[in-house]
């Protein structure tokens, strides 16, 4: 998986922020500074190629964030800095990676859990077996992707409903390919109004720049932004029928709905850590995994039978994305170390003191159509910028769904890419660029009308 979507990203950003009584070393024009941002890039050209060349994303932003450090202490010595005081800056980093990780891997054990559970295996053999034709399964799986990924993470849901769209899909390429731009469009759309929909969305909340529920206001905006690419797709399609398959029905095994409600209670459970007892989200989700591991152990006591593999919740937590994990350890660093130096604070400078919230905002979404939105939320939120909660839903928004213009804008993109064979490409999802760029339009627009 390119970037695990359904969940979590600076959980601790609102008490670090207003704890990070640091200041940055003012140091851009530096030529070690300017050398630090030559690393970046060129490790996250690496992190973007990684489709071509194969060398997983954490690799090349872990060493990209020790040299920036490495440099960083440098600055920090020859500025006459204390050590005290430089670890402070990197003491913020790292109880952000912590908190992070914590987080995601409860959301990772969860998903893997009910994996296992033939949860989504359950729900595509019986959209399959339904026998919808191409139209209907264009909108069904659509809808169904919206709402999946405000709770689940994009890249989850695109990667499970995309094994729909290739089953019943498999003699027709054209529906395959708009079908899977329309999941991808879907994901992103419905991971921008739900706080554990998006990483992006996520940050946001947990920096305390809006509410739980505030981000709901995005909801209409996220169904525009999905709706108006879809309609003009739908009707592009061939409404015929697709080849029966045959397929027998796949049965979840036991535990799989208790282990969903499950999921659904930790969520509730990090909310109302966050929003009553105002302690960080992590430590809801972690009573959450502690009682995944104890009803894993009933499971396991249960189905401990001659010949059976007994359940393991263990084995779910071996499962989880360890690269998307560390990817996220190298971009935290990396990124607070260039905030270290000075360059966040130049780049808001740049943008948002010149061009202004809305357009800086809007340039965002675009941005994150070619860069992933979690280094650039992650850049708008360490830049200090005062704005009201209009402009936070709409660098939330913008942020969220701007990765739907091209197919390596984000995670689901790129995945499904991988699992197409060939039949959705870069080239395929440009072709309705335009439509997509509408809905992006939309989507601002609408936002503008009702929460402006």
């Amino acid at each position: 998986m390119r970037f695990l979507f359904v969940l979590a990203f600076m959980l601790f950003l609102p008490e670090m922020a207003a704890a990070a009584d640091f200041e940055n070393l003012g140091l851009t024009g530096t030529r070690r500074g300017i050398y630090t941002v030559l690393v970046f890039l060129i490790a996250y050209g690496f992190v973007m190629t990684e489709e071509f060349t194969h060398l997983r994303k954490s690799k090349p932003v872990i060493l990209a964030a020790g040299i920036i450090w490495g440099h960083a202490a440098v600055l920090a010595k020859d500025a006459g800095v204390s050590t005290e005081e430089l670890h402070k800056a990197f003491e913020y980093n790292l109880t952000e990676y912590a908190e992070l990780m914590l987080f995601l891997l409860t959301a990772m054990t969860y998903i893997n859990s009910m994996t296992e559970r033939n949860v989504f295996e359950a729900l595509r053999s019986y959209l399959v077996r339904k026998q919808y034709n191409y139209r209907q399964l264009f909108l069904i799986t659509g809808v169904v992707t919206f709402f999946l990924s405000s709770v689940a993470d994009n890249l989850t849901a695109a990667l499970l409903i995309g094994a729909v769209v290739s089953a019943v899909g498999k003699d027709n390429e054209k529906f395959i390919s708009m079908g899977f731009i329309n999941l991808v469009v879907a994901a992103n759309a419905g991971g921008a109004f739900c706080p554990f929909g998006d990483i992006t969305t996520l940050m946001v909340w947990q920096a305390e720049y809006a509410e739980f529920f505030d981000f709901f206001k995005l909801f209409v905006p996220s169904v525009v932004n999905y709706a108006i690419p879809a309609t003009v797709m739908y009707f592009a399609l061939p409404n015929e029928q697709p080849v029966a398959t045959g397929e027998a029905a796949v049965k979840m095994k036991p535990g799989a709905i208790t282990i969903c409600l499950m999921f659904l209670a930790t969520i509730a459970t990090a909310v109302s850590f966050k929003q009553v007892l105002h302690l960080p989200p992590f430590m809801g989700m972690m009573v959450g995994l502690s009682a995944l591991m104890l009803f894993s152990y009933f499971l396991k006591i249960k189905e401990s039978l001659p010949g059976d593999k007994p359940v393991d919740v263990f084995d779910r937590v071996k499962e989880a994305e360890w690269d998307t994990l560390l990817f996220f350890f190298g971009v935290v660093f990396a990124v607070g170390g260039l905030g270290y130096i000075g360059y966040l604070e130049l780049l808001s400078g740049a943008m948002y003191g010149t061009l202004g919230y809305t357009t800086s905002n809007i340039l965002v979404g675009l941005i994150s159509a070619i860069v992933d939105n979690i280094p650039v939320m992650f850049a708008v939120l360490n830049m200090g910028v005062d704005m009201d909660l209009y402009q936070w839903l709409l660098v939330t928004l913008t942020a969220g769904v701007g990765g739907s213009l091209l197919s390596v804008g984000s995670a689901a993109g790129v995945a499904l890419m991988g699992a197409s064979q060939q039949r959705y490409t870069f080239f395929s999802h440009l072709k309705w660029t335009p439509a997509i760029a509408a809905g992006y339009a939309g989507s601002i627009f609408v936002h503008y009308l009702i929460n402006g």
